[in-house]
């Protein structure tokens, strides 16, 4: 019985020897780079573990004095050997934009006419160059009016303009015609509800001061059907018999079209448009022969590029 336990005792003995020769054990940490060996293994690298568990962020390079930071990778100047700033986003690049808001033939009892309104600019975000146009041409009596603007505008909230400059306004009758200089103050631009805001203050090279203001209002009936009401008054401080303008409230237009955009470019529309004169202005006109109120139906085309 001794000797069986003496032989047991033998081999615990030498097994407690063997375990004594190898390396101590460990549990794998979380934070150790995949594919990495454990120690004893050339080539480990243990880093200790962060508070909370959380895995070691990537350390950021230093920086060097007197060398600029590298550009991303994405960056335009990684096309190029040199490596810098990031490349410009070319939000300060100029462009140009022309819209006939109205190009229409106009049908009353005593008047076919045609009739344009042209905006446009070139610019940037925050200056720009504006031209404007307006005019009615009626065929039959081979009259007419127009006047031209050419203004500089500045953006003086996200979406309004405030524009100065100068205008030219020509009255025609048969062979004859005449035309007056202004000085231009107003603003463009979108005011609350989306509505389309536009008024000016001019003063002539007489020394006469008038007024307009416009107001238009897309109404998407479908995604291409858009119905645009449409309202404009004319007012002056002074009388001008040569240009049929009398003293206060010369007029008012209010309108209606209905486009459909064929492309967002181009679109026909039809419509009416009623016009009204007052006061001085309505009997100015009146011993031109003109009618003092104007029931009108449209037709025409917008279009912008």
């Amino acid at each position: 019985m001794r000797a069986k336990m003496g032989r047991n005792i033998l081999r615990l003995a030498v097994l407690g020897c063997l375990l004594l020769q190898l390396p101590a054990a460990r549990p794998a940490l979380a934070h150790e780079r995949p594919g990495r060996a454990g120690p004893g293994v050339a080539g480990t690298e243990v880093m200790p573990a962060p508070a909370g568990g959380n895995a070691i962020p990537p350390a950021l390079p230093a920086a060097t004095p007197g060398r600029r930071p590298e550009a991303g990778a994405t960056t335009l100047p990684n096309l190029s050997e040199t490596a810098g700033w990031p490349s410009p986003v070319a939000d300060d690049a100029f462009y140009s934009f022309t819209l006939f808001d109205l190009l229409e033939f106009q049908r009353a009892p005593n008047l076919e006419a045609a009739r344009w309104d042209v905006v446009g600019w070139y610019g940037g975000d925050t200056q720009r160059l504006w031209y404007k146009s307006e005019g009615r041409h009626n065929g039959a009596r081979r009259s007419g009016e127009t006047d031209l603007q050419i203004l500089y505008g500045r953006l003086i909230s996200p979406f309004v303009d405030l524009q100065a400059g100068y205008r030219y306004e020509r009255r025609w009758e048969r062979n004859s015609g005449r035309g007056r200089s202004f000085a231009v103050l107003g603003v463009q631009g979108l005011v609350p509800y989306g509505a389309e805001l536009e008024a000016a203050l001019f003063v002539s090279e007489d020394g006469d001061v008038s007024a307009r203001a416009t107001v238009a209002q897309n109404v998407l009936l479908t995604q291409r059907l858009i119905l645009l009401p449409r309202f404009e008054v004319n007012a002056a401080l002074q009388r001008a018999e040569r240009f049929g303008v009398g003293q206060g409230v010369n007029d008012i237009e209010i309108g209606v079209r209905l486009r459909y955009e064929i492309r967002r470019e181009f679109a026909p529309y039809v419509g009416v448009s009623w016009l009204r004169s007052f006061g001085q202005t309505a009997a100015l006109r009146g011993a031109e022969g003109e009618d003092r109120s104007l029931l009108q139906v449209v037709a025409g085309i917008r279009m912008w590029f």
